[in-house]
């Protein structure tokens, strides 16, 4: 009997060895759901497809529990099939995820360059209008925080960091509204049909005027950034100017740096001057001293503000920009200076010109 046992135990020992004792491998598919999950995590998963991802991750925990209980079984008894499944569907539901975080991002990326693209067109246009209105320095700081901010989410982008690229973008509207509110009253003025009229009829009257009287006549126009020497109601000559700091808004009071608009006369010629040679008007006429007191009295300006004068035609260059006077090159002004005498009338207007180029840079909004 003993022995009957004895050779029974050395039969099943021999079988076990020669039979597959050893450990059945584990099947191929659990290390490449591995490989696969690295490449979902290197894809971005957990940012663009947080949801799914984990998902997927919870299956993987469960799928690798089985594996290790399989595993834990004694040798011969192991079954690897249903767990060697299991991984193959990981690894299906895995390339589905691949395909949809590629698609999601090309999305993504689509979205970001219309975003990037459209902020890159309103901070150019603004810096246009700045650049044409004068009106720098405040806007110009507004404009270069945004550029950075967009520069910052091209980069990102590029490199498929897309929330950091969206919170970049995020932050631009602050900077290029804030731009937009300080040139605001300059770009309304600039588009409103009645004021564009008020300055057609001044024009139009310093035109009659020259041609009834057979005289030069000054007409100077902001927004062209030209001065017009008429004679007989016909431009003679056309020369390049400069304005104030504040040039394209009227004058309202002595240190606004704006040069003022409206209808006026030479008053004195000024041989020798500061800026080469000069032709001073006579502001303030009565028109601006009305304005001044009415503001004044309505609170727009305080009580302290005087209305300012010393408005000239002066030479300098026309490059560079005045306190509000017209500026132009020396050569420019000599000969103008020649050309006219004390009592010559000047006009200064916005423009004539409802489609200026105010109003069409502000189409791009």
């Amino acid at each position: 009997m003993i022995i009957n046992c004895l050779l029974k135990m050395i039969i099943v020992l021999l079988s076990l060895s020669f039979l597959g004792c050893a450990s059945v491998p584990v099947p191929p598919e659990v290390k490449e759901v591995e490989i696969q999950e690295h490449n979902l995590w290197k894809a971005g998963a957990e940012a663009i497809i947080p949801e799914e991802y984990g998902s997927y991750k919870t299956a993987i925990r469960a799928a690798r529990e089985r594996l290790i209980a399989e595993k834990a079984r004694f040798g011969w008894f192991r079954d690897y099939k249903p767990i060697q499944e299991e991984f193959r569907g990981l690894l299906r539901r895995g390339g589905l995820l691949l395909e949809r975080i590629e698609e999601e991002k090309a999305s993504i990326s689509k979205r970001l360059d219309k975003r990037i693209n459209f902020f890159h067109n309103r901070i150019r246009i603004l810096k246009r209008l700045s650049s044409c209105l004068n009106e720098g320095r405040l806007v110009r700081a507004k404009l270069i925080r945004a550029e950075i901010l967009l520069e910052n989410a091209r980069r990102l982008a590029k490199k498929e960091r897309y929330k950091e690229a969206e919170a970049k973008l995020r932050n631009i509207p602050e900077y290029t509204a804030a731009a937009t509110e300080i040139l605001r009253p300059v770009i309304n003025r600039y588009s409103d049909r009645a004021q564009i009229r008020k300055w057609q009829k001044h024009a139009n009257e310093a035109i009659k005027e020259s041609k009834t009287k057979g005289i030069y006549s000054i007409l100077v126009s902001k927004v062209e950034k030209e001065l017009v020497l008429l004679k007989n109601g016909r431009p003679s000559k056309t020369y390049p100017v400069e304005l104030g700091k504040n040039g394209f808004r009227d004058k309202l009071h002595r240190g606004d740096m704006a040069t003022p608009e409206g209808r006026y006369r030479i008053t004195k010629k000024l041989p020798k001057s500061k800026y080469h040679k000069a032709l001073v008007i006579n502001y303030p006429n009565e028109d601006d001293r009305r304005n001044f007191y009415l503001a004044k009295k309505k609170g727009y300006l305080s009580k302290r503000v005087g209305i300012g004068g010393l408005i000239e035609i002066h030479g300098g260059g026309s490059k560079g920009m005045t306190y509000g006077c017209v500026a132009m090159e020396n050569r420019d002004i000599e000969e103008l200076f020649a050309r006219v005498n004390v009592g010559t009338p000047v006009t200064i207007i916005g423009t004539c010109d409802y489609d200026n180029s105010i109003v069409t840079a502000m189409n791009g909004f």
